[in-house]
């Protein structure tokens, strides 16, 4: 680790025009935590243009991003990719070419480094292609999450991309981008209960982690459910977001009576206690299945992950006889 003492300004890139001012530091600042990188920015130690910017502020090219002095990671310092790790997602891969690469993202795999994790999954794709110039993530998934993640390798597909992902955030609709997950929840799931409505607020604590509730001041948001098996004391149900917000699904299930197994966030602790003699070890939630229109054509391309071991252990254990 190498100690910068002077102030750094960094002038951004045309390749990284309009890409969020978080992500462009986290890519920077090899080895400081997430949690850091939010703090410098909620307290005003980051400046754009010398001005003061919240973290999903997008970039321009020509953009001058003022870096205090902080603690960096040497380009020595990279923590290589272990063999298994590199078997594993190589292994995961559902698809590649020029533009895009989907995983299908083992659960307890951190998106990327800090915050502990000295390597995530961008970090490691990054060492398993050293070929490519440009690898970047698409969108992300909560460490326990398993499933479908894409990552762009142009920045002109990233950009495209990530536009999808942006309207798919604000807009009440499933046109486009749709992503469907599976998730086990505790108890019987209604099966007339299709559609969870309620607007979500998200709060960012001092830590850098983020709590979501419902509020009439937070954003509309909307998830569909549908039952897809009655289990001893859980259901397993498809849920497929309408809107984009964090935790929605986590958020949504929970207020419907029914929280999902494993969330030490929004779950039941005793809950979660008593499956683990099932086999319950993680947030019960897989991004099983991502629509996207392919960056270029237009064309709609489907990418889909099997259902995970630990979460199908855990639906044969569960299985009503």
């Amino acid at each position: 680790m190498t100690e910068f003492h002077q102030v750094q300004f960094l002038i951004v890139d045309p390749d990284y025009d309009g890409q969020r001012v978080d992500n462009y530091l986290l890519a920077r600042l090899k080895g400081v935590p997430k949690s850091r990188i939010y703090r410098l920015l909620r307290k005003g130690e980051v400046r754009v243009n010398k001005g003061r910017v919240k973290p999903e502020y997008k970039l321009c090219a020509g953009d001058s991003v003022r870096v205090p002095p902080i603690r960096l990671a040497e380009a020595g310092d990279t923590v290589p990719v272990g063999p298994d790790l590199a078997a594993k997602l190589e292994a995961a891969i559902l698809h590649e070419d020029d533009l895009v690469l989907a995983i299908n993202k083992p659960a307890g795999v951190a998106v990327h480094g800090g915050s502990g994790v000295q390597v995530g999954l961008i970090e490691a794709l990054r060492q398993m292609r050293p070929q490519c110039k440009f690898l970047e993530l698409v969108h992300r998934l909560d460490r326990e999450t398993s499933g479908v993640i894409l990552v762009a390798k142009k920045r002109a597909s990233l950009k495209a991309l990530q536009a999808q992902f942006r309207e798919k955030s604000e807009q009440m609709t499933l046109a486009g981008i749709k992503k469907t997950y599976w998730a086990l929840v505790d108890g019987e799931w209604p099966a007339d209960r299709t559609v969870v409505d309620e607007p979500l607020l998200r709060t960012e604590l001092p830590t850098g982690d983020r709590v979501v509730r419902v509020s009439a001041q937070g954003k509309p948001s909307k998830t569909l459910f549908k039952r897809l098996a009655l289990l001893r004391g859980a259901s397993w149900v498809e849920a497929t977001p309408v809107t984009g917000r964090t935790h929605q699904i986590r958020v949504h299930a929970r207020i419907a009576g029914c929280p999902l197994l494993g969330d030490d966030k929004y779950g039941d602790d005793g809950v979660n206690a008593k499956h683990k003699v099932n086999g319950l070890r993680r947030l019960c939630l897989h991004a099983a299945r991502l629509q996207v229109e392919y960056p270029g054509s237009g064309e709609v391309m489907v990418f889909e992950a099997p259902m995970p071991a630990d979460m199908q252990q855990l639906v044969d254990a569960l299985r009503c006889s």
